[in-house]
C-alpha cells in the first residue's frame, strides 16, 4: 500500500537563514586559529579545509530538499494533478530547479577556490581565497530566497492536504454545492467536516473512514462543482475534478430533488451529463438526497423525465463485458440526511458496488491464473439418508430476542422528543430505583429532623386549622381598625390636633431613621466642633434633665471626663509632686527616658513569645542568619529572587580563538 506522508517535509529556511546555519557549523566544526609561523603547506590545508566544509554542508541541506519533495512525474497522477491544480507544476519545477543549479554552482565555486588555494603564497593571499569562495556560495544562496520562500510555503500547504491512499477501497461523494454530500459523510465517518446553508462551505478534499463486511473504506468529500466550462472553473472545482479523474472509486452523485440548493433538476442533471466522462469503468449510483422536504414522487413530469435519463445513462456502466447488468444493482436510490433514512442503504449499495467491482477486476487480471490452482472449496458429502436441519441453541435465540427488545426500547432521547423537547421535558431520575414495589417510586421523600420524620407530627387538619386562623385575625383586624376610628372620634379637636401632630413627628423620625440607616457606609463622621445645630450637647442636656426636676450636675461632669484627651489623662495622672530633695518626678521620668532609647531589647536579652529556650539559643540564632546572607550580600544581591546579571559580556565568552584580523569577519 503507497502511502504519501508530505507531513515528513523538513521545514525550508529562507536565503539569510541559510546562510547563517551554515557558516556557524563550519565555525563550530572546524579548527580556528592559525599562525603566521605555520608552514605554508599546513596553512593551504587549514583553508582548503574550511572551502570544502561549506560546499559539504550548502550541498547536503540543498540535496535534502531536492530530494524529500515529491517528483511529480514519480507520484501517483492523482497527487501528481493536484499539486498542478494547487501551485502550478511549471513553477514548482522552477523552484527546484533553482535550487538544483544553486547546489552545482556551489559545488563549482569549491572546486575552483580549491585549486587556487593549492597555489596560495602566503597566509594572507590564503585567507583572501577563502573569505571570497564562502562570499561568493553565500551570494549564490541567498539569490535563491525567494525560491526557498516559496517552496516552505507549499510544504505547508502539503502538510494540510489529506493523506489519500489512491490504490485502497474509495466511495467519492460529488454534485452541486450545498445538495448534503458533507452531511452524509460526517454520518457514515467520523470525519467532523463543517456543514453550513450556503454554498461552498468544503473548499478541499476531506477524507473519513467507513467499515463494511470487516472492510475499512475511505470516504472522500469533495467541493461542490458547478456546470460551466473546463477553463471557468477554479481550484476549488478542479480538485473535485481531480479526484473524479484519477480514483479508482464508487461514485455517488448527489441529486438534490427539492431545490432547497439553490439549483434546479435541470441544472444538476446538465452537470451530470458534463462530466459523466470521469464516470467512466466506475461503480455509480444516483441519491436523490433531502426527501424529507420533497419525495421523488411528489416532483413534476419534465424532472422525473430528466432523473429517468440520468438514470439510464448510471445503467450504461453496469453492463460487463457479456451486456448484461450485475444481478440486484441498484443506480437510483433515496434518502434524508435529516432524518437518516436511507443513509445506511446508500452506504452499503456504493460498498457492495465497489467489493464486486474489484473482485471482477482481479478476477480479469492475468495473476488471477497463479492463484486458482491454490483454492478448494471443500463441500462435505451425506454419509447417510438422515435429516440434518440448522440447529440453533436457545441460548442463542434467547439473546436474539433480547436484542430485539433493546432495539425497540425506548431511549430518553425518544422521550424528549415526544414529550416537548429540551427545556420542556425533564427526565425522571426516580423511576431507575430498586424498590419491592414500584408504586412507591413517586412517592415524596420523608423529612428527617434530629432522627425523626417530620411528617410523623404533622396535623392532618393543618390547612383548615389554619385557615381558621386567618379568618379570625382578620376579624380581629377589623375589630381594631373600627376601635381606632371610634377614639379618633371621641377625641375634642385639640387633642384630635396634637394626636396629628404626634404622627407627623412619628413618621418623620421614620424617615430619617431610614435614610440613616441607607446611606450609614458612605456618610462621613463629623465631627463635633463642626456640629452646627448643637442638638447633643451636654448643656442640652442638663436643660433636659433640670425640665424633669433631676440634678443633672454629675451626669454634665461624667460627659466632660470622657470627652478629654489622652494628653490630659496622662498629664493628670502625673502630679506636680515634689521629692523631699526639691527635684520634680516628672521631669526626671522625662529625663530619664532621654538617656537611653528603650523601644528594642538588646539581641542577647530574652523576650518572652520569641520561641527560644534561653538566651544562648539566641545568639546562636542571630549568628547563623547572618552567615547564611553573607554570600547573598557579597553578590550585591537584594534578595533570594534578585537574578540580576552585573556583567551582560564576560570576557572568557567574547575573546578567544580569533586572533588575526577583526572578529567581524568570519
Amino acid at each position: 500500500m503507497v502511502q504519501y506522508n508530505f507531513k515528513k517535509i523538513t521545514k525550508v529556511p529562507t536565503g539569510k537563514d541559510f546562510v547563517d546555519i551554515v557558516l556557524s557549523r563550519t565555525q563550530r566544526q572546524t579548527p580556528t586559529v592559525v599562525h603566521k609561523g605555520y608552514a605554508i603547506n599546513r596553512i593551504r590545508q587549514f583553508y582548503m579545509r574550511k572551502v570544502k566544509f561549506t560546499q559539504t554542508n550548502f550541498h547536503e541541506k540543498l540535496s535534502t530538499i531536492i530530494e524529500e519533495f515529491p517528483r511529480l512525474d514519480d507520484i501517483h497522477p492523482f497527487y501528481g494533478d493536484l499539486l498542478h491544480v494547487l501551485y502550478n507544476k511549471d513553477h514548482y519545477k522552477l523552484a527546484l530547479g533553482q535550487i538544483n543549479t544553486a547546489r552545482n554552482l556551489i559545488s563549482k565555486i569549491a572546486k575552483d577556490y580549491v585549486k587556487l588555494l593549492k597555489y596560495g603564497d602566503s597566509l594572507y593571499r590564503c585567507k583572501a581565497l577563502k573569505v571570497a569562495a564562502l562570499g561568493r556560495m553565500c551570494t549564490v544562496t541567498k539569490r535563491i530566497g525567494p525560491s526557498l520562500a516559496y517552496l516552505d510555503q507549499i510544504r505547508q500547504h502539503m502538510a494540510r492536504l489529506p493523506s489519500i491512499d489512491p490504490n485502497t477501497r474509495t466511495i467519492l461523494i460529488c454534485g452541486y454545492p450545498n445538495v448534503g454530500k458533507s452531511s452524509f459523510i460526517n454520518k457514515i465517518t467520523r470525519a467532523d467536516v463543517d456543514v453550513q446553508p450556503y454554498a461552498f462551505t468544503t473548499k478541499s478534499l476531506f477524507v473519513g473512514h467507513t467499515d463494511y463486511k470487516y472492510l475499512r473504506y475511505q470516504v472522500i468529500d469533495t467541493p461542490g462543482i458547478l456546470d460551466r466550462p473546463f477553463e471557468d472553473r477554479n481550484i476549488i472545482e478542479m480538485c473535485s475534478i481531480t479526484a473524479l479523474a484519477h480514483l479508482r472509486a464508487a461514485v455517488l452523485f448527489f441529486l438534490d430533488i427539492s431545490g432547497s440548493c439553490g439549483y434546479t433538476i435541470s441544472q444538476q442533471s446538465a452537470l451530470f451529463h458534463s462530466i459523466k466522462s470521469l464516470f467512466m469503468n466506475k461503480p455509480l449510483i444516483i441519491v436523490c438526497n433531502k426527501t424529507d422536504l420533497q419525495s421523488l414522487e411528489g416532483i413534476s413530469e419534465d424532472d422525473k423525465k430528466l432523473v429517468e435519463e440520468m438514470k439510464s445513462e448510471a445503467m450504461k456502466t453496469l453492463i460487463g463485458q457479456g451486456g448484461e447488468p450485475r444481478e440486484g444493482a441498484e443506480v437510483l436510490l433515496t434518502m434524508s440526511t435529516l432524518t437518516e433514512q436511507g443513509v445506511i442503504a446508500v452506504k452499503n449499495a456504493a460498498c457492495e458496488r465497489l467489493l464486486d467491482q474489484r473482485v471482477e477486476v482481479k478476477m480479469k487480471s492475468k495473476k488471477i491464473n497463479d492463484c486458482l490452482n491454490r483454492f478448494h472449496v471443500a463441500v462435505p458429502k451425506p454419509r447417510d439418508q438422515k435429516e440434518r436441519p440448522a440447529c440453533i441453541p436457545q441460548a442463542v435465540l434467547e439473546a436474539k430476542a433480547k436484542e430485539a427488545e433493546k432495539e425497540k426500547k425506548k431511549l430518553e432521547r425518544d422521550l424528549e422528543e415526544e414529550n416537548g423537547g429540551a427545556g420542556v421535558y425533564s427526565a425522571s431520575l426516580k423511576k431507575h430505583y430498586l424498590l419491592a414495589n414500584d408504586e412507591w417510586k413517586e412517592d415524596n421523600m420523608p423529612e428527617i429532623l434530629d432522627g425523626h420524620n417530620v411528617y410523623d407530627f404533622v396535623d392532618p387538619d393543618i390547612l383548615q386549622r389554619l385557615e381558621e386562623l386567618e379568618k379570625e385575625e382578620g376579624l380581629l383586624q377589623e375589630q381594631d381598625d373600627d376601635e381606632e376610628e371610634m377614639d379618633v372620634e371621641d377625641l375634642t379637636p385639640q387633642q384630635q390636633k396634637e394626636l396629628a401632630e404626634i404622627r407627623r413627628k412619628k413618621s418623620i423620625l421614620i424617615r430619617e431613621h431610614r435614610i440613616k440607616k441607607s446611606t450609614a457606609e458612605s456618610r462621613p463622621i463629623v465631627p463635633r466642633k463642626f456640629d452646627k445645630d448643637k442638638r447633643f450637647t451636654s448643656e442640652r442636656m442638663g436643660r433636659q434633665l433640670s425640665s424633669l426636676g433631676l440634678d443633672p450636675s454629675k451626669a454634665i461632669e461624667r460627659v466632660r471626663s470622657k470627652s478629654r484627651g489622652r494628653k490630659r489623662e496622662r498629664s493628670a495622672d502625673h502630679d506636680m509632686d515634689v521629692d523631699d530633695d526639691g527635684s520634680n518626678k516628672k521631669m526626671r521620668a522625662r529625663s530619664l527616658s532621654r538617656s537611653r532609647s528603650r523601644s528594642r531589647p538588646p539581641t542577647s536579652e530574652l523576650v518572652p513569645g520569641e520561641g527560644f529556650k534561653d538566651s544562648a539559643q539566641k545568639i546562636k540564632a542571630f549568628k547563623m542568619g547572618k552567615k547564611s546572607v553573607q554570600k547573598r550580600n557579597k553578590d550585591a544581591r537584594k534578595g533570594e529572587g534578585d537574578r540580576v546579571i552585573p556583567n551582560l559580556k564576560p570576557k572568557h565568552l567574547y575573546s578567544g580563538k580569533r586572533s588575526n584580523g577583526k572578529t567581524t569577519r568570519r
